[in-house]
C-alpha cells in the first residue's frame, strides 16, 4: 500500500504492498492544505518509508536502519537511484528517528535484503507521479515521456527537474503510467560496484558521529567503573574531583561515579581523582580455567554412535571476545522533568527508547531518540547501555551530557561474544560419513533486571548449524547446555555461527584426512547444495588450490551457508613460526543473490576476513578472579595491518536471484579456513581458540 499527503514537496510513504493504479486522465486534487482527503491509499507495511523530493531536487528517503558502516545507506540510495532514475548524488539516505510502529531492527544481515522490495516499490511510485505531473504541465501522453538524471524529458528534447514537478506531483491521486520497479534486465545502478555516498564525508571528517554533536550543550561526561565485573562503590571521596577546574557534576549511579565536565581531559582528570571503596562483583573468585572447566561439563552427552563405524571427535574452546568498534559507545543526552532527547547509534532504537523512558520516568511520548551513524559495532550496538546510563546521569546532573566509554570501558564492563565449548563426533563407515553429532555449551547471562541497562537478546543455541543439512552427512544430532554467570554479553557477529560452524568445518578437514581425502575433493562429493559447490569451486581455482608451498606454510578453506546466501573462503598462512603466524592469502566467492552493490559486499567479506584471522590466531578476553584482564587494542590483539592478508581478492557470483543477507555470513568460513590452514602448516590439531591464549 502506498499513500501520499498533498503537500509543496512530493512525499511518498511506505506501508507498501501494491501497485498505484494506471489510469489515463485521472485526476489532481484541489490546491490547499493537506487534508484527510489528501492520502490517496494507506497500509501498514513494516517499513513505513517515506520519499520526499525537495524543490532543490534532492531525493530524502529517512532510513528506518542503523548506519554502522556496513555501507546500507549506500545500498538503498542504489535501490532509489535506480527506479527513479536519479543520479546517485541526488540521493540522501539520513537515518530514521525511533519510530512508534514499524521495523527498525538493524541486524541478522538482514537490512538489504528487507527494504529491497519496498524501497524499489517506493521509488517506482514516485518516477510514476513525476512522469504523470510532467505529462500534464506539457500536455503530452505520459507514456512517450522518460526519465534519466533526476529529470522527466520530453520527445522534443524538454526537460523538467523532479524537484520542479514536486509540487504538482504531490497532488496526484490516479497516475498515467504504472508505479511498477524494473526487471532485473534493465538495472544500471543496482549491481554496479560503487564507491559508498558517505566515503569522502567519512575520511574528510564532515561525517558526524556521537561524539561530534554539539547538541544541547551537553558536557562531556566520563564514568569511574569497579575494579571487576559488576562491582559497587561503597563510599566515594571526591572532595579533590569537585576541587578541580572544569568539573561541572559528580554523581553516583548504579554503574560506578560519573565526572561531568568542561572537556573530557578535564572529565578524565577528576575521574581518576576520585577516592573509590569498590565490593567486589558477582565473580570475583571466578577465573578462565573454572569457567572452562564448568563449560565442558555442561556439554551434553552426543548418544551412541551408529553400529560399526569408527569415530572422528574432537572438542573446542572458544573465548570471549570484545566488540571493540573502532568508535567507542557515546551518548548525548538532555534529560528535563517534563521529555528527554538522546542522540546515539542504535541498532534498536524502539526498544531503546521504551527502556530509556522507564528508566527515567517519563511516558514514551515524551522520549526522543535520535539515531546517529555508528563507527564499526559488530552487534555492540544492539545494546544501549550507553544511552541508558546517559539519561539517568542527565536526569541525576540536572543538564545534558555527552557521555563517553573508554576503551577501557567497553572492553572491561561492556558486552562480549560468550565463551563456549564443543564436542563433535562424526560417525564413518565405507568411506563416508553416517552421522554426525555436535553438542555445545555456552555462557549465559544471569543478570537481574539486565533488560535495563539494555541488553538485546543473543540467539540461543539451536537449531544447530549442522542440522541445516549442509553436508550429506547422514544422521544428524545435537544438543545445547549453558552455563549461567553474571556478565554482560551480547550478540557478536555471526553470533552462534562463527563459532559452531569454525569448528564443524575443521572436523570436516580432519575426516576427509582419516579417509585419505583431499579437503576439496571431500567436500564437494558431500556438499548438498549446488550454489556451495560452485563458491567453493570458484575459491579453489582461483586461490590455486593444491599448490606446492615452503615448509611450514599452509593452505585451508571452508563454506558456510547462512541469510540465503553461501560462501567460501581459501586462506594461505606463514606459521613457520607457530607462535606467530600471518595470513598471507584470502580468497573468498559469495553467491548473495543480487548483490545491489558488489563493491560494498567485497567490503564485507574483507572484514569477515580479518575477523576470522583475529578470532582464531589472536583476539579473545580473559577472565582473572571477576575482572577482564584485556583493556585495549594494546592487549586485546585485533588483528592490525601487519597481520592482515598480503594478497585479498573477492569473487561475486553472478545471480538475479532476490538478495540475501551478507554482513555476518563471511565469518565462519573465514574463520574455519584459516584454522584449517594453521592445521595443515603446523601439522597440528587446534582445538583452542584464539590460538595464543
Amino acid at each position: 500500500m502506498v499513500y501520499s499527503l498533498a503537500a509543496t514537496t512530493l512525499t511518498i510513504a511506505a506501508p507498501l504492498g501494491c501497485d498505484t493504479p494506471s489510469a489515463q486522465g485521472a485526476e489532481e486534487t484541489a490546491d490547499g492544505a493537506a487534508r484527510p482527503s489528501d492520502v490517496l491509499v494507506t497500509g501498514t507495511d513494516e517499513e513505513r518509508l517515506v520519499l520526499e523530493v525537495t524543490r532543490a531536487n534532492k531525493v530524502v528517503v529517512r532510513l528506518p536502519r542503523a548506519e554502522v558502516g556496513q555501507g546500507v545507506t549506500t545500498a538503498v540510495a542504489m535501490m532509489i537511484a535506480e527506479e527513479l532514475d536519479a543520479r546517485l548524488v541526488d540521493v540522501d539516505i539520513p537515518l530514521a528517528d525511533a519510530r512508534t510502529k514499524g521495523n527498525q531492527f538493524t541486524g541478522g544481515s538482514n537490512s538489504v535484503s528487507s527494504l529491497y522490495g519496498p524501497a524499489r516499490q517506493l521509488a517506482a511510485v514516485a518516477r510514476a507521479r513525476l512522469v504523470t505531473a510532467a505529462a500534464r504541465r506539457w500536455n503530452l501522453p505520459a507514456r512517450t515521456l522518460r526519465t534519466r538524471d533526476t529529470m522527466v524529458v520530453a520527445p522534443d528534447g524538454r526537460t523538467a527537474t523532479f524537484g520542479s514537478l514536486t509540487a504538482r506531483a504531490a497532488r496526484i491521486r490516479r497516475t498515467d503510467v504504472p508505479g511498477k520497479p524494473k526487471p532485473a534486465s534493465r538495472h544500471r545502478v543496482i549491481g554496479r560496484p560503487t564507491t559508498r555516498i558517505d566515503a569522502r564525508d567519512i575520511v574528510t571528517g564532515k561525517a558526524k558521529f556521537a561524539g561530534d554533536l554539539t547538541a544541547a550543550g551537553a558536557r562531556p561526561t566520563v564514568v569511574a567503573r569497579p575494579p571487576t565485573i559488576g562491582g559497587k562503590a561503597v563510599t566515594v571521596d571526591d572532595r579533590e574531583a569537585r576541587a578541580m577546574p572544569g568539573v561541572r557534576a559528580i554523581v553516583k549511579i548504579a554503574g560506578g561515579v560519573a565526572v561531568v565536565a568542561d572537556s573530557f581531559h578535564h572529565a578524565f582528570k577528576a575521574r581518576d581523582a576520585l577516592k573509590i571503596t569498590w565490593a567486589p562483583g558477582p565473580l570475583a573468585r571466578l577465573s578462565d580455567a573454572a569457567i572452562r572447566s564448568r563449560l565442558r561439563t555442561a556439554v551434553p552427552r552426543l548418544g551412541t554412535p551408529p553400529s560399526g563405524s569408527a569415530q572422528v571427535e574432537a572438542e573446542f574452546a572458544f573465548a570471549f571476545v570484545s566488540h571493540a568498534p573502532m568508535e567507542v559507545l557515546t551518548a548525548v543526552a538532555d534529560v528535563r522533568a517534563d521529555r528527554a532527547e538522546i542522540w546515539f547509534s542504535s541498532q534498536t532504537p524502539m526498544e531503546a527508547r521504551s527502556t530509556i523512558a522507564a528508566a527515567v520516568g517519563l511516558r514514551e511520548s515524551k522520549v526522543r531518540v535520535h539515531v546517529v551513524r555508528g563507527g564499526g559495532s559488530f552487534g555492540r550496538r544492539l545494546n544501549y547501555d550507553a544511552a541508558i546510563e546517559a539519561a539517568l546521569i542527565s536526569k541525576k546532573a540536572k543538564q545534558p551530557v555527552k557521555l563517553m566509554w573508554s576503551r577501557a570501558d567497553d572492553i572491561r564492563h561492556g558486552r562480549m561474544r560468550p565463551a563456549s565449548h564443543h564436542r563433535i563426533r562424526a560417525s564413518h563407515a565405507r568411506g563416508r560419513v553416517v552421522a554426525f553429532a555436535h553438542a555445545t555449551a555456552s555462557v549465559s547471562e544471569s543478570f537481574e533486571g539486565a533488560s535495563a541497562q539494555g541488553a538485546a537478546a543473543v540467539r540461543a543455541a539451536g537449531p544447530l548449524p549442522s542440522d541445516s543439512g549442509l553436508y550429506n552427512f547422514g544422521r544428524l544430532s545435537g544438543d545445547s547446555g549453558s552455563v549461567e554467570l553474571a556478565m554482560p554479553l551480547g550478540a557478536w557477529r555471526s553470533v552462534d555461527s562463527g563459532t559452531m560452524r569454525t569448528a564443524e568445518e575443521i572436523v570436516v578437514d580432519e575426516v576427509a584426512a582419516k579417509l585419505g581425502k583431499d579437503p576439496v575433493a571431500f567436500r564437494r562429493t558431500t556438499l548438498r547444495s549446488r550454489e556451495v559447490k560452485a563458491v567453493l569451486d570458484k575459491v579453489a581455482s582461483a586461490g590455486h588450490w593444491g599448490r606446492t608451498l615452503p615448509d611450514g606454510h599452509g593452505q585451508g578453506v571452508a563454506v558456510h551457508e547462512e541469510y540465503g546466501s553461501c560462501v567460501a573462503c581459501l586462506v594461505e598462512i606463514d606459521a613457520s613460526d607457530p607462535k606467530n603466524p600471518r595470513v598471507t592469502k584470502v580468497v573468498m566467492a559469495a553467491d548473495v543473490g543480487t548483490a545491489v552493490n558488489p563493491r560494498g559486499l567485497e567490503a564485507q567479506l574483507m572484514g569477515t576476513a580479518v575477523d576470522g584471522i583475529s578470532t582464531v590466531l589472536r583476539a579473545g578476553l580473559h577472565i582473572d578472579r571477576g575482572a577482564v584482564r584485556e583493556k585495549s587494542f594494546a592487549d586485546f590483539e585485533w588483528a592490525r595491518q601487519r597481520h592482515a592478508p598480503l594478497h585479498f581478492e573477492a569473487h561475486i557470483m553472478p545471480s538475479r536471484g532476490e538478495p540475501g543477507g551478507a554482513g555476518e555470513l563471511g565469518v565462519p568460513a573465514a574463520a574455519g579456513a584459516v584454522a584449517n590452514a594453521y592445521a595443515r602448516a603446523t601439522g597440528t590439531k587446534p582445538r583452542r581458540f584464539p590460538i595464543n591464549f
